[in-house]
């Protein structure tokens, strides 16, 4: 069955991404993610298009899907700072501070932030 089009699957990737960030810099957060989403699967090896909608989903609250897509983030490049940082800050706000801590500490020393 196929499902109906909407203007934010519309043109070139470029312009997607465009279109996304236009809706992030507005603070509509859901609606960004629900752009990015796919361009993430069009180019698994490239993390901008996998931290954007992760980015999206933290300010959305939806912290099980930036998690996700954080740890894809990580398998495919573990030195994304920023991607360290990031699921340690939702695995936190999901009550689970326990899991946050090896990504904080990571993110901390990747910023020459070390503890004495």
């Amino acid at each position: 069955m196929n499902r109906p089009t909407t203007y934010f699957e519309h043109g070139t990737a470029a312009e997607r991404w465009a279109r996304a960030r236009l809706f992030f810099d507005a603070k509509e957060y859901a609606t960004a993610a629900r752009i990015l989403e796919p361009l993430a699967g069009e180019v698994p090896e490239q993390p901008a298009p996998r931290l954007l909608p992760a980015r999206a989903y933290c300010h959305s609250a939806q912290l099980s899907r930036a998690e996700r897509e954080l740890r894809a983030i990580l398998e495919r490049r573990p030195v994304e700072d920023y991607a360290q940082l990031m699921p340690g800050r939702s695995l936190e706000r999901l009550g689970r501070p326990g899991e946050a801590r090896p990504y904080l500490r990571t993110a901390a020393a990747m910023a020459g932030d070390f503890a004495e």
